[in-house]
């Protein structure tokens, strides 16, 4: 009788491992796919918070709406150029926080 289980067990253990749909390299790949998905949603999540701040700020102020459009997309009046000044970290300058 102790050779019948053992004998079970090792098939759905090689069944488990090797034959089935969902086998250990399936499982492997999968968590592997999992993990730089995370990492790819925690990047794309910053960049939607970095964008609603963004947009808070320009949609609030027409002046800023013109200025953003400006800078972010060099849209200007025929027959003018746009300059935009940056600091050290390729920050606007007028953009940092006052302190």
């Amino acid at each position: 009788m102790r050779k019948f289980y053992t004998a079970t067990l090792v098939v759905w253990l090689i069944w488990i491992l090797f034959l089935d749909n969902n086998n250990l390299k399936v499982v492997l790949s999968n968590r592997v796919k999992m993990k730089e998905l995370e990492k790819e949603k925690s990047i794309l999540e910053n960049k939607i918070k970095q964008v609603k701040k963004e947009r808070n700020e320009v949609f609030g102020n027409p002046k800023m709406l013109e200025k953003w459009a400006r800078e972010k997309y060099l849209m200007r009046k025929p027959k003018e150029d746009v300059y935009v000044i940056v600091d050290e970290n390729n920050q606007p300058v007028e953009s940092r926080k006052k302190e």
